[in-house]
């Protein structure tokens, strides 16, 4: 049946939609006071007693038993239902709870006496963490500049950090899942650099911990910058990072205020996020002024231990999920270092230099209060590919950048070597860069270099083959995967049919792996096919049996 388009139906369904939303909204500004209510315990739930599946997925089960780290823990229990039913029953509105930092934020219509409420003996503390009425003065806090120049190859980010190597070698992070924390996404259900990621239906969910829905496509493009940075693909234009991966998108930002409870819905975002298996979370946001002054943080906090965010991004971390993070944009301003949850031991804090491995004038300075080396490393930050309307492919700076660039590289690094856990993967990426062995507090460890990242992870996960080279599986049944017994420097690849018709070719002047991943055979007859693998020293050729599925 053909699709008609009736513009009348589209009118009366934007109008219901506004009406919903102006509804949701009006809702919210009736209990515009927020407070973060901390409690003493988790109740009398047995830990024993908890089916893992009740609270996790079977993915972030898997990821846990993987990195050797106990799949159900205290902090997994949810906050207990009976102390937010009594702080319900009266008048407070439950906006969001947070399991790991046992905590609830709730909304009310008029200021809180907080000491009645630190009269409950399960009440251990409690925080405003939004109050209306104050000029808004970071409303434009995701806005950035579109740059209309090209002054490098779209290439470049993924070049800078030899990312090519995990490209050409088949890895795009495929069957990696990367939960993206941001302020909105607008037209990412639209935007032609999607297309392929909308069309394997690579977008597996979506929250938003701000408004409470599942409805992302709002709000602020900074979210859909992210995205096609990371899983972006028009060619000659932009190329992601990691363009085969399985997405979360989670919405946590208010983009029209700047309070402490962001915090809170950054920590629900990231415990949704575990519970749902991911493997990575990129987060291109920070904290550390607010609309409301004296909730400001303070230099002095940036210790990895103080922070609220900060506490949920290593708790990610200590749920084994590699937690990457903007280290920001502030180094011209008047905060000058890096944000809240850069801070963090477990987090992967992210400067931004340009294309030839300078930073830049805006990247956020550390070290940490106490002297750890911040930023973790750099990537290109600057006149970054961005898509965010149509086909149209722009330039723009920040941090925000450079944090999908490393995230979505990390990705394909796990796709390479399953068996490294978030913790190999910051090791690795941390060793890899330019500057390890003299880190400072502009560039941290420096831009790292992908191919030297693998070369570890797999030098300490895979098993060495006896024979100079073997191809598995074999039989296959499309995909293989080549095993070398020591990285064999630049290479060439060409797959043969029997009757002598080249069907696949593929060369790698740069790869310094001892895997490659080969998809070429998905699409073809069962039978016999040879590899030749031509390297310095020779060539080799090996047989493989193409079976159907």
């Amino acid at each position: 049946m053909k699709d008609i388009f009736h513009p009348e139906r589209a009118t009366i369904i934007t109008v219901v939609l506004m009406l919903v939303l102006s509804s949701v909204l009006q809702a919210q500004e009736a209990y515009p006071y927020y407070y973060r209510i901390y409690f003493t315990d988790k109740g009398i739930i047995d830990l024993n007693s908890i089916n893992p599946e009740q609270l996790l997925s079977e993915r972030a089960i898997n990821r846990r038993q993987e990195a050797g780290i106990p799949y159900l823990q205290q902090s997994d229990l949810p906050v207990w239902k009976e102390y937010l039913d009594e702080i319900a029953s009266a008048g407070y509105k439950l906006h969001c709870t947070s399991k790991w930092m046992n905590t609830a934020v709730f909304r009310t219509q008029s200021p809180v006496n907080t000491g009645a409420l630190l009269q409950l003996p399960f009440v251990k503390d409690v925080k405003p963490v939004k109050v209306p009425g104050l000029k808004k003065s970071f409303a434009d806090k995701l806005d950035f500049e579109i740059i209309r120049e090209d002054p490098l190859s779209f290439e470049r980010p993924v070049t800078m950090v030899n990312g090519s190597v995990l490209h050409n070698a088949g890895f795009n992070g495929m069957g990696v899942l990367i939960a993206v924390l941001d302020g909105g996404f607008t037209n990412a259900d639209n935007v032609a650099s999607l297309g392929n990621l909308r069309s394997r239906n690579g977008i597996i969910a979506t929250r938003d911990f701000v408004k409470k829905g599942t409805f992302v496509y709002n709000d602020n493009i900074h979210g859909t910058a992210v995205l096609s940075i990371l899983a972006g693909n028009l060619s000659g234009l932009i190329k992601g990072t990691a363009p085969a991966a399985d997405f979360i998108l989670l919405k946590t930002e208010d983009t029209y205020s700047e309070f402490p409870c962001e915090e809170d819905f950054w920590a629900t975002g990231a415990e949704y996020a575990d519970s749902a298996g991911a493997d990575i979370i990129t987060s291109s946001l920070g904290y550390y002024y607010f609309d409301d002054p004296s909730m400001n943080y303070k230099i002095s906090d940036l210790d990895g231990n103080t922070a609220f965010v900060t506490k949920a991004a290593d708790f990610a971390a200590s749920k084994g999920i590699l937690v990457v993070n903007s280290a920001g944009n502030e180094r011209t301003g008047q905060w000058k270092k890096i944000i809240f949850p850069s801070d963090g031991d477990s987090v992967l804090a992210v400067g931004a230099g340009d294309g030839i491995n300078l930073i830049s004038s805006f990247s956020s300075a550390g070290p940490s209060v106490d002297r750890r080396i911040k930023p973790d490393n750099g990537a290109m930050g600057v006149a970054v590919p961005v898509n965010t309307s149509g086909g149209r492919v722009d330039r723009s700076n920040g941090t925000s950048f450079s944090c999908p660039v490393l995230s979505g590289m990390a990705a394909c690094l796990k796709q390479a070597v399953p068996e490294a856990t978030a913790n190999d993967l910051l090791e690795a990426i941390h060793a890899s860069a330019d500057r390890y062995s003299y880190p400072d507090s502009l560039y941290g460890y420096g831009i790292p270099d992908m191919g030297k990242a693998l070369a570890a992870l797999q030098d300490k996960y895979m098993i060495v083959p006896d024979d100079e080279i073997v191809v598995v599986p074999n039989p296959s049944s499309g995909e293989i995967r080549l095993i070398f017994r020591e990285s064999p420097g630049p290479v060439s690849l060409e797959i043969i049919t029997l009757t002598g018709k080249i069907i696949l070719r593929k060369d790698m002047p740069g790869f310094s792996g001892r895997e490659i991943l080969i998809s070429g055979l998905q699409s073809r007859e069962q039978g016999l096919y040879l590899i030749r693998i031509k390297k310095e020293e020779g060539t080799l050729v090996k047989k493989i049996i193409r079976i159907r599925e």
